[in-house]
């Protein structure tokens, strides 16, 4: 794999993995307790989006799910030519 395939797949899964947390934990501003509220806001907008603690969290798993497919593939488990031996088609 080379350096430029491995960046790639690496910013398309993180990508992934941040729309994935984006959710986590967040009040919109109907749900949360009085005074929190801005004048004038959509009442769905969120609070406290925490987006540097996600950011982190996207990037560790990002890290962790690109290592275990980095080494699966190193090993010969996402070869090409197993992938399609094991799907049935022939190569």
């Amino acid at each position: 794999m080379s350096l430029s395939s491995a960046l790639a797949i690496y910013f398309v899964l993180w990508w992934i993995v941040l729309f994935a947390v984006l959710p986590f934990g967040v009040r919109n501003q109907y749900e949360s307790e009085a005074g929190d509220e801005v004048p004038g806001a959509d009442p769905g907008a969120p609070v406290m989006p925490k987006m540097v603690q996600k950011l982190i969290w996207t990037t560790v798993v990002s890290l962790v799910i690109f290592a275990v497919g980095a080494w699966a593939y190193l090993h010969g488990y996402l070869g090409v030519e197993r992938l399609t031996r094991l799907m049935g088609y022939p190569l």
